[in-house]
C-alpha cells in the first residue's frame, strides 16, 4: 500500500533521499512560454474561491511510482470519481488525463463531465494544475506556480506542465514571474489579501530570497496588496502545511480555522495550528479590516485511525451553488461541521463525502479541485 504523504517524507532515511531529490531538481526554471510580466502588473487578479465558477478541473491518478497498482490505485480512482460526479451536480467538470485512460473514465465518470486529453501523474489538481486570474473586465488568464513536485518530493514530469497546457489549450496568457509553489498553500479573498504560511513558501526548496521578497512575488502572482504569514511547519509533510488543510477564506473579512480543543504535548500540528490562530486574530486585511474567524473542532472519533491521516474539515470546496465537505464518521463533529459551513455559506447546499482515501494520502476534497472562475 502507498504511503500518505505525511509518512513519507518521515525518517532520517526518507528525509536525506528527499533532500537528495530536490537537489536534483534544483532551482532551475524551465522554459515556460510565459508572458514576460506578472497577473498584478497586467491588471489581473485570482478572486474568492466563491466567485461563479466556469468549471471545475480536476486530475485522474495514474501514478505507479506514487501508488502502486492493483486496489490501492483503483480506491483512489475510485475517491476521484465520487468527487467529480458529485461536483457535476452543481457545475461542469473537466478531468484532465491522458487519452488512453479515457475508456476506463467513461465507465467511470458521470456523461455531463469533459475529458481532455493532458496527462497527469496525480491527482493534486490545486497543486499542480492551472490557477486563473481575472481583470474584471471580462479578461481571463493563467498564473504560474511553476510546481515542482513540492520542493522535489514527488515525481511530477506530467504534473509540472499541467498548468502550461491548460493555458495553451485555452489560448490564455500565462504569466509567470518565477514564484514555485502551490495552489493549496495560499488563500485569496480576491481583495487584496492573501494568507499563507511560510514553511511552504519561505523554503529553499521552493523559493529563495527573503520572506518580504517571496511576498511580493505571491502578491503579483495572485494580484494582491498583503499578504497575512503563518509560520506553519517545515518537513512534517509534504506540502510543509499548506494552509488550506487549516484556515480558509471565506469571503473578505471573514475566515475559518479548524482546531483541536487545546494544543497537545508533542504535537507540532496543533501547535502550529494554534501559532495561526493568533496571527489570524491579530491581523489585518489590506483593506485594513480585522478578521472574522469561525472555529470548527477537529473530529474526535473517527473512522481511520493512522497517525497520518488527514482529517481536514477546513479541506471543503465551494462550487456553484454548494460546498463539497468531507465527513469523517464522527456524528457529533460532522453534524457540527456541516451546519457551521451551511450557516456560512447559506445560498449553497452542503454536501459531505467520505474522502477517507484522500486523507489516506495526505489531503482532501479541496486539494483535489481547481476552479476556473467565470470572468
Amino acid at each position: 500500500m502507498a504511503m500518505s504523504r505525511r509518512a513519507a517524507i518521515k525518517g532520517a532515511a526518507g528525509v536525506a533521499a528527499l533532500a537528495g531529490l530536490a537537489a536534483r531538481v534544483g532551482m532551475a526554471r524551465a522554459d515556460t512560454g510565459a508572458v514576460d510580466t506578472s497577473a498584478k502588473a497586467a491588471g489581473f487578479f485570482v478572486p474568492d474561491e466563491a466567485h461563479p465558477h466556469e468549471r471545475t478541473f480536476m486530475q485522474w491518478p495514474v501514478s505507479r511510482t506514487v501508488y502502486g497498482g492493483g486496489r490501492f490505485l483503483a480506491r483512489v480512482q475510485d475517491a476521484i470519481a465520487d468527487l467529480a460526479n458529485t461536483i457535476s451536480a452543481f457545475e461542469p467538470v473537466v478531468m484532465l488525463a491522458e487519452a488512453a485512460h479515457h475508456g476506463d473514465l467513461r465507465t467511470r465518470l458521470s456523461n455531463a463531465i469533459d475529458l481532455w486529453d493532458i496527462p497527469t501523474d496525480d491527482l493534486w489538481c490545486r497543486d499542480s494544475g492551472p490557477v486563473f486570474v481575472i481583470n474584471g473586465r471580462g479578461g481571463l488568464g493563467v498564473t504560474h506556480l511553476n510546481f515542482n513536485g513540492w520542493g522535489g518530493k514527488q515525481v511530477h514530469r506530467e504534473d509540472g506542465q499541467i498548468a502550461r497546457r491548460v493555458a495553451e489549450r485555452l489560448r490564455l496568457e500565462l504569466f509567470d514571474n518565477g514564484l514555485v509553489g502551490e495552489g493549496g498553500g495560499i488563500e485569496q479573498d480576491g481583495d487584496g489579501t492573501l494568507l499563507a504560511h511560510a514553511s511552504s513558501w519561505v523554503n529553499p526548496n521552493r523559493n529563495s530570497g527573503t520572506r518580504d521578497e517571496i511576498g511580493d512575488l505571491l502578491c503579483d502572482t495572485f494580484g494582491a496588496d498583503r499578504v497575512i504569514w503563518a509560520p506553519g511547519l517545515i518537513g512534517e509533510d509534504i506540502t510543509d502545511y499548506h494552509i488550506d488543510a487549516l484556515a480558509r477564506v471565506i469571503a473578505p473579512g471573514r475566515v475559518l480555522i479548524q482546531l483541536p480543543e487545546r494544543v497537545i504535548d508533542g504535537d507540532p500540528w496543533s501547535a502550529a495550528a494554534y501559532e495561526t490562530f493568533d496571527v489570524l486574530a491579530m491581523a489585518t486585511d489590506a483593506r485594513g479590516r480585522s478578521l472574522n474567524i469561525t472555529v470548527i473542532p477537529d473530529p474526535i472519533n473517527i473512522r481511520v485511525g493512522s497517525p497520518d491521516f488527514v482529517a481536514s474539515y477546513a479541506n471543503y470546496y465551494v462550487c456553484n451553488g454548494g460546498v463539497i465537505c468531507a465527513e469523517f464518521g464522527d456524528p457529533d463533529t460532522d453534524t457540527e461541521v456541516v451546519q457551521a459551513l451551511a450557516a456560512l455559506y447559506p445560498d449553497r447546499e452542503v454536501v459531505a463525502l467520505n474522502a477517507d482515501m484522500l486523507g489516506r494520502i495526505g489531503g482532501g476534497i479541496h486539494c483535489a479541485t481547481q476552479q476556473q472562475p467565470m470572468a
